[in-house]
């Protein structure tokens, strides 16, 4: 993400310098109206839509007899108002985290411009995707999914999601919709922005299909995996343009990079194997939820398979420009240290032979007085 760099005079109202510079506090008066929505009885019922997970559903205590009755959640309209006012929390989030960390780093360290660009950006994806790490293995920890992997391509009884599994989805949902403004905010080059509306556009993708799917488990568990190999990435470039002696992180992250790939690529097959393998002795119905539908795993096992090849192929051609770049600098630097050996030889022989001319001069012989 960019730099946003204050200018000495105050900018006309409303206008464009004006937003850019002041858009974390035009959105927070905005989440300020819906908090103060709740004050007033009429507008408290529109307000609690926006603020608190909708679509629960109370279970009977015959159903959960350890744990008595509880609220289990299921998908709805309702959800996108939800989304949109924590999306307005994450843009209010980045910015605090640009404005108090990263600014102040980047005064200190004086990068140049396009370090600071990259700093930013994986300053802002690291805090993100550590928080959603140590959140989702929480979650998975809570719901037993790592005592008992079977969870992962179980459906749930009720085909509902917990409360913290929900927000956990409405929370991703917030702030990859979030990154979408942020492009605008942060001044984005016009030669960046279709590779950041891929990258935000491929996780938008695979996590709505979780969350309307119901794979909640099995989009967790990818999530994380996802996570903390982008985690790697980011903090070896932070290391990296810190002090460009830590390069060696990079081909580290990059063997970690490919052991990420192949544990997703498992995980999703040997989920979707198991959902097929039970799907002759159940009533598939997509509409209620139930997506142990042959057309439906398919279309999971396809899109995984597919955005790991594709982000496997972009780590290939990648690593494949360095090298070629790498091999290059090293010709261009061989052959002048080529020239400059050759420039030495032919000035020392030149020395040399004007020294031999010398010494070869016939003396004058001396006048006897």
């Amino acid at each position: 993400m960019g730099l946003r760099k204050k200018s000495a005079r105050n900018p006309p109202v409303l206008s464009q310098e004006f937003i850019l510079q002041n858009h974390a506090d035009i959105v927070s008066c905005v989440g300020m109206f819906f908090l103060l929505g709740l004050v007033f009885e009429g507008t408290a019922e529109a307000s609690i839509v926006f603020l608190t997970l909708q679509h629960s559903v109370a279970v009977p205590a015959a159903e959960e007899p350890a744990t008595g009755s509880k609220s289990l959640y299921y998908y709805g309209v309702k959800d996108l108002a939800t989304v949109f006012f924590y999306m307005l929390v994450a843009i209010i989030i980045h910015a605090t985290i640009q404005e108090y960390v990263l600014d102040k780093i980047n005064r200190r360290m004086q990068f140049t411009k396009a370090k600071q660009n990259k700093f930013n950006e994986s300053g802002q994806f690291s805090v993100f995707y550590f928080f959603s790490c140590i959140w989702g293995t929480f979650i998975l920890i809570s719901e037993n999914c790592l005592s008992d992997p079977t969870l992962i391509w179980r459906a749930h009884p009720h085909r509902m999601m917990t409360f913290q599994m929900k927000f956990f989805y409405i929370s991703q949902l917030a702030y990859w919709f979030h990154a979408l403004p942020e492009l605008y905010f942060q001044k984005i080059r016009k030669q960046d922005i279709p590779r950041q509306l891929v990258y935000i556009g491929l996780h938008l993708f695979h996590i709505t299909g979780a969350y309307l799917l119901y794979l909640n488990h099995l989009g967790l568990l990818l999530l994380v995996l996802h996570y903390f190999v982008e985690l790697l990435s980011h903090m070896c470039g932070l290391f990296y343009f810190s002090d460009e002696k830590y390069q060696k992180g990079i081909s580290l992250w990059a063997i970690v990079f490919i052991l990420g790939r192949l544990m997703t690529l498992i995980v999703s097959v040997l989920t979707v194997g198991f959902h097929l393998a039970g799907s002759q002795n159940q009533n598939p119905d997509a509409i209620t939820g139930n997506v142990n539908v042959l057309a439906a795993k398919i279309a999971v096992l396809s899109s995984s398979c597919t955005i790991q090849a594709y982000v496997t192929w972009n780590l290939i051609t990648l690593r494949l420009q360095r090298w070629i770049e790498d091999s290059n600098i090293q010709a261009s630097c061989m052959k002048k240290k080529r020239s400059r050996s050759s420039k030495k030889r032919t000035e020392n022989g030149v020395g040399m032979e004007t020294s031999n001319r010398v010494d070869c001069l016939p003396k004058r012989k001396e006048k006897s007085s």
